[in-house]
């Protein structure tokens, strides 16, 4: 049996994904992370699973892949994956929803302190001769704004309580129990970008959710607020972003994802209050070693034994 993997970072720390699979006798095909249509359709002609990283995984190259038996996410999100057309194949997708919520929460946390203390702009200055004494705003006791109160949303609301911030939610379906149990208060979106010091996004991107932080959005927002986003890229209308900053309509920004990557120029870049990283949050030794190893037995799970995937979407 073989598995195609189009993630680089797919056993990148450990070997333990790749033993698992070869106790199996399951050969591990390398693609690299952004193989066209082409590429990825000839790797599949004889391939009985995928872990995918990037890529496009779509309806024709699923339907060209006649062996196909399972998509395996390494990772989160799956809007590189056409859903239907797995779905119509019978072939199951899966992901690994809890391999990195631990390391996207802590990145997310450190992009607020970051931005919030002009950090990164301190170090960029110092390393330059100067020694500037940069007065910022604190992030103790301020409001956070959480939009989508998931697995990743809720280890954001564990941190903020070390930091003593009342925290908001919004969430198309409410977990009321957890907010209660940790003292979260569910409002609408508008309430919650009007009152929030900080908003940080941690949505799926779907139809539903394309660009939802747009121009009106962004005006409900307070002058001194800041956005957080190291979900998808495409929540964000990144035009109205950039208009917001230039014009002084939010205090600034920290992103991770953006709608087109790798995002190698940007009208985002030239902004000083816009803090950029490359879609790294979900990024330590840890997290990519958890992540392969749930990729790996999932594979095994459905190729050897014939079981339903424990994460199937």
């Amino acid at each position: 049996m073989r598995v195609v993997s189009t993630s680089p970072s797919f056993a990148m720390y450990s070997d333990e994904p790749l033993q698992i699979l070869r106790e199996h006798r399951i050969e591990v095909v390398r693609l690299p992370a952004h193989a066209g249509e082409r590429e990825l359709i000839g790797a599949l002609a004889d391939a009985d699973a995928i872990i995918v990283g990037y890529g496009d995984i779509n309806r024709n190259v699923i339907e060209s892949s006649p062996r196909l038996k399972v998509i395996c996410k390494h990772g989160v999100g799956v809007d590189n994956i056409d859903l239907a057309a797995a779905r119509e194949k019978g072939i199951p997708v899966t992901n690994v929803p809890h391999g990195n919520k631990m390391a996207v929460a802590d990145y997310a946390f450190g992009l607020m302190l970051t931005i919030a203390r002009r950090i990164h702009e301190a170090n960029e200055r110092t390393k330059r001769g100067e020694w500037p004494k940069m007065v910022a705003g604190e992030v103790y006791g301020k409001t956070l704004g959480v939009v989508g109160l998931g697995r990743i949303g809720k280890e954001m609301v564990r941190r903020a309580k070390g930091f003593d911030m009342p925290v908001l939610a919004y969430d198309p379906y409410p977990d009321a129990a957890f907010a209660e149990a940790n003292g979260v208060r569910f409002v609408s979106l508008e309430e919650l970008l009007g009152e929030s010091d900080f908003v940080t996004l941690h949505l799926p991107l779907d139809e539903r959710t394309h660009r939802l932080i747009g121009r009106e959005a962004l005006g409900r927002m307070k002058r001194t607020a800041y956005l957080l986003n190291v979900s998808r890229g495409g929540l964000i209308d990144e035009a109205a972003l950039e208009e917001a900053l230039r014009d002084g309509k939010i205090a600034g920004c920290a992103l991770d994802v953006f709608e087109e990557e790798p995002a190698k120029e940007h009208p985002l870049f030239e902004r000083p209050n816009c803090l950029a990283t490359s879609h790294v949050a979900g990024y330590t030794y840890e997290a990519i070693d958890r992540i392969g190893v749930a990729c790996a037995n999932q594979v095994v799970s459905v190729l050897v034994r014939g079981e339903e995937p424990v994460h199937r979407l």
